[in-house]
């Protein structure tokens, strides 16, 4: 019975983490949104990965970095950096012109990508509950995006983009998480990230100000955090378990961009992004059911 109890107890803590390390996202794309009005996308996402890398190189010491670099998938690891520096600096660029809410909303369309791409790229089978899940999802995307109505923007196009480099970049996470640890995975995420920039971000460079560094080193930070949090929640319990409170982000999101922006989401943006909740939850409903029964055989 104790073990039982402990049990139940870990997953309760990592629902809570879950949520809380979602809800800090958020907080560092709004710094990032504020941060892009004066200095380019690449060198904001320059700057979260150099300070997420120093913390990641501090947090696990100086010789434990090394052995963290251990790989069975060194090209995959790749490929997942190269992802994630895409995603972030298209979702960054987005905040440009676009409130963080609906950027948001329209990057929780990944699971639906996800589904989309797991057939070419696992190999899996996709039944006509999950394909009417993405069908339906993607609604709530012309909700949000309302084209026709005069209203769509290149920066929710961006976000829109964002989510789909997400997608593989959930799928390439799937396949590394059999051989590699998560700190392995999360550390060439940071390594790779700066490297590519590095090279980008000279061409794009604009002095910043003690503000400014300050704002990196925090947006850095926070980011940090939340991947860690995210990653502690999966060891922690099943994703099936968790995944559902990553939409903790979007009272975080809300809340924040009133606060900072004065941006209230319009009715349109709510009905679709309930849309895109709503089957995004279903998706994952779907791929537990299917796992239970794959394991029940």
């Amino acid at each position: 019975m104790q073990g039982a109890g402990e049990t139940k107890h870990s997953i309760a803590s990592a629902m809570i983490l879950m949520a809380c390390a979602s809800s800090m996202f958020p907080v560092s794309d709004v710094i990032a949104k504020y941060l892009v009005r004066d200095y380019h996308a690449i060198q904001v996402t320059w700057a979260r990965y150099l300070f997420q890398l120093i913390i990641l190189a501090a947090a696990l010491g100086g010789p434990r970095v090394l052995q963290r670099f251990v790989t069975q998938r060194l090209k995959l690891q790749l490929l997942r950096g190269v992802l994630t520096v895409m995603a972030t600096i298209l979702f960054i660029a987005a905040l440009r012109t676009t409130p963080v809410v609906d950027g948001i909303a329209l990057l929780f369309t990944s699971p639906l990508f996800v589904v989309a791409l797991s057939v070419p790229f696992l190999g899996e089978r996709v039944g006509f509950h999950r394909w009417a899940a993405v069908l339906v999802g993607f609604t709530g995307v012309l909700l949000v995006l309302r084209p026709g109505d005069g209203v769509i923007q290149w920066g929710a196009l961006l976000a829109l983009s964002s989510a789909a480099c997400v997608g593989v970049f959930d799928i390439v996470t799937r396949i590394l998480s059999r051989t590699d640890h998560p700190i392995t995975t999360l550390l060439y995420m940071a390594v790779t990230g700066f490297l590519i920039l590095s090279a980008a971000v000279p061409f794009f460079w604009t002095e910043p100000t003690l503000e400014a560094w300050f704002l990196f080193a925090l947006a850095g930070l926070i980011s940090s955090f939340a991947h860690y949090g995210v990653i502690t929640a999966i060891r922690w319990a099943p994703l099936s378990a968790v995944a559902p409170f990553t939409y903790a982000q979007i009272m975080s999101a809300t809340m924040m961009g009133y606060l900072v922006f004065g941006d209230i989401p319009g009715e349109w943006t709510v009905v679709g992004l309930a849309i895109i909740i709503g089957s995004g939850l279903y998706v994952l409903h779907r791929e537990r059911r299917v796992a239970a029964k794959a394991a029940a055989q």
